[in-house]
């Protein structure tokens, strides 16, 4: 039996050909699933006409953004896709080219097309998870506004399936797209499957960047004028800033953290299958290969039977396992996911794979992203106590806030690195016996098992901005505050926002542990494909190799480098915001109300400030590893590559949760009743150090932290992608010293052009 000529990909049992065209089905219903939860989402109603003009206003705000977006980096698309194509001819095709291929010239031709067309497919899926999950989010935000005038589980259910509708859409387009790149390339997929995870992570990185820039500056400028300097809420429609803030929940929550999600699913992906063709050479069995395909396909499966339980867990019958809040109901549809995930892993393992130690590996990853949920929302809930640590700082001012802050995150990252470092060690302990790179192996399969709940993972994360949309729509078209009905939809709204904190901080947490794990499973194939082309030459990377330590010591620089960037860009846009808001406020009308103000200004400066940013940084992530390899040659870039996980990893967890800490503690003190003799809720001098600690929290937990993410595997995937070029071409030449000069140059203009001001002509 030959399923449409897989027999010659090396799937050679009827099992392994079937299953493999039903991992292809199941990315289709992922994609069912996700169309058919859009119509559910889009049949509620979008409330009053005021809630509906506020919307659309949001609506235009992020589509322009994004139109803009596209139009900035399609050209540096275009550039690299040309480079991908080329970049082949410069080394020998691998032998499973040849196998697969026939001929040297053939193998190069199909490998080079592959590997360009697949880029543009990753960089494609990448777009579209983002730009259709932030229209879905919008769409979503207004109905969930308008339902919490009924009901608690009916906005809740709305925010949610509009966030799972996002993670369908990364379950199915990742899985189609990696298993479409299998079946027509076989054993030679690898060659083709690092342009499709570049091409992901690349979008994810500009999409990460741009949106984090956008929102973060106009937050900030918000509040600065409006809480802090005129005492006003968070979303008084008299701000002109408070459009552009909403617009940034979803270009910077939604869009940003789709694409960084999708290209962590894609790479784990790639890692796995790269490191299974290694154990397929070595042992002439397919299951390496087809193993971790069949997970992330019964993940996605898994991922469909918990989150449609959401809405169940608030009645549940069961009275011990009733959900008490959002937060509880989400934990408990993961749970469901994770049972199921797990059983059939075994089931697999013992059936097919004759390796049980499969199932216990990918038992890990599950367990490692479950971890991850109590172990952040610890760190960031406003229930645990680090946050009520925040609270309690508040009361001496906002310097006593902000020390609070960074040791609650500089903690934090310290635990989540102790997590993944168990989850290593348990990878050692099952499979050291058989040799390092079964050991390399069980780590890209506990990245598969972690991740196989995407689709849960997505949800909890784009329901956060959902609901802080929906929570700003609802200030800034309900104004009748004594009505009791409307009292109690806007705590509704309140209550579920504040939920959304926390989820989003969660799924930040997986996205960088995703992100190392996926780091490490790509350094080990980076030294397995350089043993490809020159076997001996890097069997081990040495510290005390003084080239290596030198890459080790800048690969650590780069994440601070990039933080200090796109911070600083975040200051420099969010002080022209508030000079903008200032002015506008001095006029009478604005302030009084009687006068709309101009938000499309605000828009415009967070709309410039961010495109500014991305040409610039994703530059410094392309070309400084390739001028460490170059110069300091394959070795140093392996060191390189190991400062950037280890560096990048703490900073990313420290930012994401300092940052999650203060802002869930400024809304404790929010929900406080305001009592100004006691110091106490909205308008108080503790509020006002709780807003100036989310102020300089926002930048950290949604721009220059998740935006580590994509810029740690693109500069993994550059490195894997140039690494076989820079062994064969060890003598540089004085073609190849201009070359590197010149990048070297393009890196200094990027920081340069990064450090100056935007133009606001």
């Amino acid at each position: 039996m030959d399923i449409f000529g897989l027999v010659e990909r090396g799937l050679k049992t009827p099992f392994e050909q079937l299953a493999i065209l039903g991992v292809l089905v199941t990315a289709f219903i992922s994609l069912l699933y996700a169309w058919l939860l859009r119509k559910n989402v889009l049949k509620k109603d979008k409330g009053t006409p005021k809630m509906q003009e506020v919307w659309d206003a949001i609506r235009i705000g992020a589509d322009s953004y994004l139109s803009r977006q596209l139009k900035t980096i399609l050209p540096a698309i275009i550039l690299l896709c040309i480079a991908l194509f080329l970049s082949v001819n410069i080394v020998a095709p691998t032998e499973e080219a040849l196998e697969r291929f026939g001929s040297e010239e053939s193998a190069r031709l199909w490998i080079s097309i592959g590997r360009a067309v697949a880029f543009i497919m990753g960089a494609t899926f990448s777009m579209l998870v983002g730009q259709l999950g932030m229209r879905m989010a919008i769409q979503a935000s207004v109905r969930s506004a308008s339902a919490a005038r009924r009901s608690f589980n009916e906005s809740l259910s709305i925010a949610y399936y509009a966030g799972t509708i996002t993670g369908m859409l990364t379950d199915g387009l990742g899985l189609f797209g990696g298993t479409i790149i299998f079946i027509i390339f076989g054993k030679a997929a690898p060659d083709a499957l690092l342009g499709f995870g570049f091409g992901g992570t690349l979008i994810a990185l500009f999409m990460r960047v741009g949106g984090g820039i956008y929102t973060k500056a106009a937050d900030v400028g918000a509040d600065l004028v409006g809480k802090v300097e005129r005492d006003i809420p968070e979303d008084d429609p008299r701000n002109a800033a408070v459009i552009a803030d909403l617009v940034g929940d979803n270009v910077g929550d939604c869009a940003g953290m789709a694409a960084d999600i999708f290209e962590s699913y894609e790479v784990t992906i790639v890692s796995a299958l790269i490191l299974g063709l290694v154990l397929f050479n070595s042992t002439h069995e397919i299951k390496w290969i087809v193993y971790p395909l069949i997970i992330r396909a019964i993940g996605v499966i898994s991922s469909i039977l918990g989150t449609f339980t959401v809405p169940i867990w608030e009645k549940f019958p069961i009275k011990f396992l009733r959900a008490h809040d959002a937060e509880e109901a989400m934990f408990r549809s993961y749970e469901v996911s994770s049972i199921n995930t797990i059983l059939w892993s075994f089931i697999l393992a013992w059936l097919y794979a004759n390796e049980i130690q499969l199932a216990l590996l990918t038992t890990i990853g599950v367990g490692l992203a479950v971890a991850f949920n109590p172990l952040t929302s610890y760190f960031t809930a406003t229930k645990k106590p680090p946050v009520k640590e925040i609270v309690k700082a508040t009361d001496t001012g906002p310097a006593t806030t902000i020390l609070a802050g960074l040791g609650v995150g500089m903690e934090s990252s310290v635990w989540a690195l102790v997590v993944i470092v168990i989850s290593f060690v348990l990878a050692i302990l099952i499979y050291d016996v058989k040799g390092a790179d079964y050991v390399l192996y069980g780590v890209a399969m506990i990245g598969i098992g972690m991740l196989s709940h995407t689709g849960n993972n997505v949800a909890m994360d784009s329901y956060g901005p959902i609901s802080d949309n929906a929570n700003g729509i609802a200030e800034m078209a309900w104004h009748d505050q004594k009505d009791p009905e409307t009292k109690k939809a806007r705590q509704i709204m309140a209550d579920l926002d504040a939920v959304g904190n926390t989820t989003k901080a969660i799924t930040k947490g997986v996205a960088i542990a995703s992100a190392v794990i996926a780091a490490v499973s790509l350094f080990a194939s980076f030294i397995a494909d350089i043993n490809k082309v020159a076997p001996g030459v890097l069997d081990a990377i040495r510290i005390s190799d003084t080239k290596v330590f030198v890459g080790f010591l800048l690969g650590g620089a780069l994440p601070w480098l990039f933080s200090s960037l796109s911070i600083k860009a975040v200051a420099r846009a969010a002080a022209q915001v508030v000079e903008e808001v200032r002015e506008q406020f001095r006029d009478k009308a604005v302030w009084e109300g009687t006068k709309k103000p101009d938000y499309g200004k605000v828009v415009g400066i967070s709309t410039r400030s961010a495109q500014k940013e991305l040409i610039p940084l994703a530059t410094i992530s392309v070309l400084l590893p390739l001028v460490v390899g170059m110069v300091l040659k394959v070795e140093a870039l392996g060191g390189f590559l190991a400062g950037v996980i280890l560096s990048g990893q703490l900073l990313a967890v420290f930012m994401a949760n300092a940052g999650g800490a203060w802002d869930n503690a400024k809304k404790s003190i929010e929900d406080e009743e305001a009592d100004p003799a006691a110091n106490t809720g909205k308008g108080s001098e503790r509020h006002k150090a709780g807003v100036v600690g989310d102020t300089v929290g926002d930048p950290l937990k949604d721009t220059a932290g998740p935006a580590l993410n994509p810029m740690i595997k693109v500069v993994n995937l550059v490195s894997l992608l140039a690494a076989p070029i820079i062994v064969q071409q060890s003598q540089l030449g004085f073609w190849g010293w201009a070359l590197a000069v010149a990048m070297f140059v393009a890196v200094v203009w990027a920081i340069r052009k990064s450090n100056k001001p935007t133009s606001l002509s």
